[in-house]
């Protein structure tokens, strides 16, 4: 099913917000900002093995001047703090933050004074992802999940504002509940099995059940 079929006319008609966010959330370029064993992890997401290059952003850039992405993979000690923020501060707007893993989260097992005990004392965290590390398949969908977010940012200097008055009167939710994931929306028969399991409140069961079902839990020697 092409685009031609979607528009028999030929005749798109859109917002300049909803274009710019499309393109931003299509093209995240990530920082190269590997910390600990979470990075591991992230090395092994942009790997062909799962690919991030099919969400268009295989591309991590060394010049934090290049990114708009960062991806805080393992805990943050004190001494590397204001390095972090340094390299933050040198990001062009509009930029995003994931905290991956449980240290740079929220310190994890190092409970003490070495250890950053969460990034969100040194960055504004946009996405968090727990784990100990998480696996390539978690990172794939925090970042999924930060798309659908950044495909709702209004735009302008303003744009923060706008977006907490959103919120606040509930009419357009950064992630939704129960936000339907990019593969469900072209299959109708997956589609409907997910707006089901959103109904009964089952749709991470629905995810893991779909990842069974499809032996991708095999490959790799058995990890999944």
């Amino acid at each position: 099913m092409g685009i031609e079929e979607k528009l028999p006319a030929g005749i798109l008609l859109t917002t300049v917000e909803k274009v710019v966010n499309w393109a931003r959330k299509s093209s995240t370029w990530g920082a190269t900002f590997g910390l600990a064993c979470c990075a591991i992890e992230m090395m092994a997401a942009g790997a062909p093995h799962y690919d991030l290059g099919r969400w268009g952003m295989e591309v991590f850039r060394a010049s934090p001047r290049q990114a708009d992405l960062m991806i805080v993979a393992g805990r943050v000690s004190q001494k590397m703090a204001p390095v972090l923020r340094q390299i933050y501060d040198q990001m062009t707007e509009p930029k995003w933050v994931l905290s991956m893993g449980v240290c740079a989260s929220s310190g994890g097992m190092f409970n003490n004074y070495a250890i950053v005990q969460g990034v969100d004392h040194i960055v504004p965290v946009d996405m968090y992802l727990p784990g100990c590390p998480p696996r390539p398949e978690m990172l794939i969908d925090a970042i999924l999940k930060l798309r659908e977010k950044i495909m709702h940012e209004p735009l302008g200097a303003g744009g923060r504002k706008m977006l907490e008055a959103r919120r606040a009167s509930g009419d357009v939710p950064v992630v939704a509940p129960g936000a339907m994931p990019s593969s469900y929306r072209s299959d109708p028969v997956r589609r409907r099995q997910w707006e089901k399991a959103v109904r009964e409140g089952r749709e991470e069961q629905l995810r893991i059940e779909n990842w069974m079902a499809s032996g991708r839990h095999l490959q790799g020697g058995g990890r999944w």
